[in-house]
Formats: C-alpha cells, sequence, structure tokens
C-alpha cells in the first residue's frame, strides 16, 4: 500500500482512518527501515477493533452518552501515540456531530435531481439551520470536555491537532463555530484542517460561498485536504480533473500549510498521475 502510494509520487503518507491494528507492524517496521515518511495521522487510527470498516465517526465526541465520548477520546489518544511512533507531525480530527436528521446527502439528491433552490430544498434547508442553530451549543459543549485531554497530551508530544472542516451541515464544528472554538482552545498547536472537497459541496449546496471563508480562515489553516469535486456533491476526485476553481483556492493557503491528497480509492493510477502532472506545471513540485 505505502509503496504503491510513493510510486505515485508522493513522498510523504497520511495514514487514514481505516488502518487496522494488523496492518501497524508492517508500516513501524518500513518507518523504523526509513523506507517511508508520514505527513498526518487522520484520527481514529488504527482503527478501533471492533469497528469492521473505516469509520471515523464511529465515536464523536458530541455523543449523548459518556461511554462513548470516553472511547472517542481514548482512541484519539491512541492515534497521538501512534503518531509520535511514526514521526507524524499532524493529527487530524473530527469532531461530532448534531442529533439531527442528516440533511445535506438530501439536499445532494434534490440537486442532482433538478430540484436545487426549488421550494422543496429552500424549505428543508431552513428547517435544518433552525435545527442545527438550537441543537448546537450543548453539543459543542460536550466537544470542548472531549478535546481538553487532546491538546494536552498532543502539547506534550509536540502533535498539531488540525480541526477538519466537514461536508456534512449538521456536523460539528459549523464555519461559524470554528473561529471561536479555536480563540476558546487558545493553544499554539490546534489550527483548522480545510477539506476542499467538503467546503465545496458545502457552497454547491448555498450554505457558504468558498472564497470567502477560505481568506478569512486561512491565517490559522495549519493543514488542507486536496481534492476536487464533480458538483453538487461528488468528493475525492483528482485535483483539477473535477469542476473546482481549485488553482485560485490552492493559492489562498498559507504558505506553510501541509497539503494531503485525500482521492477515491476507485480513481485509476493514470488519473492520479495526469492530476499529478497538472499540480507539478501549476505549482512546481
Amino acid at each position: 500500500m505505502l509503496r504503491e502510494i510513493q510510486e505515485l509520487g508522493f513522498n510523504l503518507i497520511e495514514l487514514g482512518h481505516g488502518i487496522r491494528i494488523s496492518l501497524m507492524p508492517g508500516i513501524q517496521k518500513m518507518f523504523d527501515a526509513g523506507e517511508v515518511r508520514f505527513s498526518s495521522l487522520h484520527n481514529f487510527c488504527p482503527l478501533p477493533v471492533e469497528v469492521m470498516s473505516a469509520s471515523p465517526d464511529c465515536y464523536e465526541f458530541s455523543a449523548a452518552g459518556k461511554s462513548e465520548r470516553d472511547r472517542a477520546v481514548k482512541q484519539t489518544l491512541q492515534t497521538l501515540d501512534f503518531a509520535e511512533r511514526l514521526n507524524a507531525p499532524f493529527v487530524v480530527l473530527h469532531c461530532g456531530s448534531i442529533s439531527m436528521n442528516p440533511i445535506t446527502d438530501e439536499l445532494i439528491a434534490l440537486a442532482q435531481n433538478g430540484g436545487f433552490l426549488s421550494r422543496k430544498y429552500v424549505r428543508k434547508k431552513i428547517d435544518a439551520v433552525r435545527t442545527r442553530e438550537r441543537a448546537g451549543p450543548a453539543q459543542l459543549a460536550r466537544v470542548k470536555e472531549c478535546l481538553k485531554p487532546i491538546v494536552e497530551r498532543a502539547a506534550e508530544k509536540n502533535i498539531r491537532l488540525g480541526i477538519e472542516g466537514r461536508r456534512g451541515y449538521e456536523e460539528i464544528p459549523s464555519e461559524r463555530e470554528i473561529p471561536p472554538l479555536l480563540d476558546e482552545i487558545a493553544a499554539p498547536h490546534v489550527g483548522y484542517w480545510h477539506d476542499m472537497g467538503h467546503i465545496q459541496i458545502k457552497e454547491n449546496l448555498g450554505f457558504l460561498d468558498h472564497v470567502e471563508w477560505l481568506s478569512a480562515i486561512a491565517p490559522r489553516t495549519i493543514g488542507c485536504h486536496m481534492q476536487d469535486v464533480k458538483w453538487p456533491g461528488q468528493d475525492h476526485q483528482p485535483p483539477f480533473l473535477g469542476d473546482m476553481k481549485l488553482e485560485r483556492l490552492t493559492r489562498m493557503l498559507p504558505q506553510n500549510c501541509q497539503v494531503v491528497w485525500e482521492l477515491s480509492p476507485r480513481l485509476s493510477a493514470e488519473e492520479i498521475m495526469q492530476s499529478r502532472a497538472i499540480w507539478k506545471e501549476r505549482f512546481g513540485e
């Protein structure tokens, strides 16, 4: 797996949330031999033993039940341990979701079927905004509580935490919640992790303006998941082969931002190489 990624031209690798614990000895062996370097780990990494497939939201910091929140914290601390062992400077976090009807996929389906900004679409969206605004503060408070020991442990290990911008409107934190959340945490090793695909889907659905949001949050952005989107909601496409104005957005990222390509496993090697060639031509690396 790691050698295949290297052969596609990537010299730093993010370990994702689908890595089973049984793969870790082989990964560690390659790292110890100096054959691979890691940019980041995506929480939870490795995958909790009781979870059968890649599932970054199998345990949530926002959960109503304390046992689930405790499990989420414990698994995240384990991810930090692995990041330290693999000398990965970043860990990317999902923070949970609001208990509400997940609206994002419904809006994507409506848009795909010609119902974008129809009365039904607008009604669903307004209802979702009202629900989320009511339920948000209580669930965000749980997230903050869970983040405290994680932020502390990451500081001890000299690991930077990236709070990821989410695809779903129902997920935490929203773009409105991110700046005050970072203000409250007030730790130099904690920042925002921009996901090109997630935020573009939110723009496609009419929740925000991608350029406006990225220009506002860029100074606090420490990392980015790079991908393209086919309108309205098909993300994890090879950069420059989808519908986004990706070059302009990429140039808005800060100089020292860690860029990680996050691509669909269904893509062919040829598509990825084509995308890499365009990237090299435009950004020279």
